[in-house]
């Protein structure tokens, strides 16, 4: 045991030292903050250009479609703002010389852009547009909004409305927030449930993998430095490569906690930050997560971890430079990958087959049994199987990754076939 916690520690506190873990573990959430915020700033002060407004548009519906969409760019039927559009009453015949005169236009930089309604639109037709910012998408959504107010103010003067007063009460805006129920009663906003549960599966898959890679390419480092040789001399292989995926564990436990607290501190203290880029505060309400969910996905992570890190140690002493380490691992990282492909099927219906199938899968379940849990109430007995479904598994890949482990340490060369790794789990006693 003694030599089994000296491994340990050198693992852990080599990395948890390392500046690049302390700069990526406190820059981490403020930069998830900083780029979920600063877009969020940008589009707030950015919004619509003025180019929106600075329109040709080729009327040839002949019922007034035209100016209806100027209005309605304008702001509506009240509004003060006032439009740069132009307005260009033709026949039909005359739309695709006006087009090509527009066109000189817009090139020239008097307008940002034109539209064609002809008698088609009116009857719920494609309208076209073309310009300089056809690419803006919020030009292009204002535009398109505009477009169908004017075509609705038309359709409701034709069938002896008043649009305004249609206008007045159709224009009606209320919140909606939705609330998640389960057996335990009332467990927070659905869509927060969603929210934290993606965020839960993509943490575990990013430490996952982003630890199991370093413990491969450490182990690599020191076959290749041959300290490894020095390491075995006093630590046998089984405890060296048990220490390494502890140790290595360890860092990434001590990442999330660290993690968490700064993403509650960022939470809690959003007003201020919000109001510092001059955005109002958002009402953020969290879903509750009870200890058994906590404790759940601890041994997830813990089970995932060890069973990815033991196949990532094993391919790490299986090859011997690091041209070979990226073939070599792709097998196992195809695995982890798989995970991710299943996790928009799991959102949209957690309750069919293929999410139970994929949720109690030793590969899959870190992943996806976190994204599931938030998502749904799942049975007692299927986490408990997908638990002990993990352990097993966890088992069998420690008894493998320690045999190659213990062979091919101190193999050097050109990187085994199958046929020899399969005879160092079979001969290794």
């Amino acid at each position: 045991m003694g030599k089994l916690y000296a491994v340990i520690r050198r693992e852990y506190w080599e990395r948890v030292k390392s500046p690049w873990f302390l700069a990526a573990t406190l820059l981490g959430p403020l930069g998830f903050a900083a780029i979920t915020i600063l877009p969020a700033v940008l589009a707030l002060r950015q919004g619509t250009s003025n180019k929106a407004k600075s329109v040709i548009v080729l009327d040839a519906t002949g019922v007034g479609v035209g100016d209806r969409l100027r209005t309605a760019l304008a702001g509506g039927l009240r509004s003060t703002d006032t439009s740069r559009a132009t307005v260009r009453v033709m026949a039909p015949a005359d739309l695709a010389a006006a087009e090509t005169t527009a066109t000189r236009e817009v090139v020239a930089g008097t307008f940002a852009g034109y539209l064609v309604l002809d008698t088609a639109v009116v009857a719920g037709g494609p309208v076209r547009y073309a310009g300089r910012n056809a690419a803006n998408s919020q030009d292009m959504d204002l535009v398109e909004g505009a477009v169908r107010q004017g075509l609705l103010s038309h359709r409701l003067v034709a069938a002896g409305l008043d649009p305004l007063k249609v206008q007045q009460l159709s224009n009606i805006r209320t919140p909606f927030t939705s609330e998640k129920l389960d057996e335990r009663g009332r467990g927070g906003s659905g869509v927060g449930s969603v929210v934290v549960g993606y965020l839960i599966a993509f943490l575990l898959y990013m430490m996952i993998a982003l630890y199991g890679q370093t413990l491969m390419r450490g182990v690599l480092d020191e076959k290749m430095t041959r300290v490894a040789e020095v390491i075995i001399a006093s630590v046998k292989p089984d405890t060296l490569l048990a220490g390494k995926v502890i140790g290595v564990g360890g860092v990434g436990v001590t990442q999330q906690l660290v993690w968490i607290a700064l993403g509650w501190a960022i939470v809690s203290f959003r007003g201020p930050i919000l109001g510092a880029f001059g955005l109002p505060d958002v009402p953020v309400s969290l879903p509750s997560v009870s200890a058994g969910a906590l404790a759940t996905y601890l041994a997830l992570y813990i089970l995932g971890f060890t069973f990815y890190a033991s196949l990532f140690a094993a391919t790490g002493a299986m090859v011997s430079n690091q041209e070979d380490i990226q073939q070599a691992s792709l097998p196992v990282t195809a695995l982890l990958v798989a995970s991710i492909v299943f996790m928009q099927p799991i959102l949209l219906q957690p309750d069919s087959t293929l999410s139970r199938v994929m949720t109690m899968l030793p590969f899959s379940a870190p992943v996806l049994m976190p994204l599931r849990m938030a998502t749904v109430q799942v049975p007692a007995w299927e986490i408990a199987a997908t638990l002990v479904g993990m352990a097993l598994a966890c088992a069998v890949a420690i008894w493998v990754a320690a045999r190659i482990y213990r062979v091919g340490l101190l193999m050097y060369g050109k990187r085994p076939s199958f046929g020899e790794v399969a005879r160092w789990v079979r001969l290794a006693g």
